[in-house]
């Protein structure tokens, strides 16, 4: 099940007021923003409905290649039952030539208890396994 989707716009100020206002009549706004400073260089505007963003923003001024190259600015986060099975993702996608793009770990500026594992395709695509469950 697909988790989350995150897509890199040219301009993510540009682009935040065009989602606020296209994303508001269906009822979708932003519930969470990280910013550089928490993350070291990654931005993220979350949208969703409730308080769990399902739609995000993003930008991360320590990639220097353009979204449209090789599948770079691309996201997607699978949802995973455990841990476990996180850390298998990781292990499975980086035995097959997967690039690290964020090791298995909790990620507190999202939640507490959400842990993750990022890594790149040979398309440089950003595919995350991700677990919302405490322990």
């Amino acid at each position: 099940m697909i988790d989350h989707l995150g897509i890199r716009p040219r301009n993510i100020e540009v682009a935040r007021r065009f989602y606020d206002a296209a994303l508001r009549p269906l009822g979708i706004t932003t519930v969470m923003e990280v910013t550089a400073d928490q993350t070291g260089g990654y931005h993220g505007i979350g949208y969703g409905q409730g308080r769990k963003p399902f739609l995000w923003l993003t930008a991360d001024s320590r990639e220097a290649t353009p979204p449209e190259q090789n599948g770079k600015g691309t996201h997607i986060a699978l949802a995973a039952d455990s841990r476990a099975a996180v850390d298998a993702f990781y292990a499975a996608a980086m035995a097959q030539g997967g690039r690290d793009n964020g090791a298995p770990g909790i990620r507190p500026h999202y939640h507490p208890a959400y842990y993750a594992a990022f890594v790149l395709d040979p398309d440089g695509v950003n595919v995350e396994a991700v677990c919302h469950k405490p322990e």
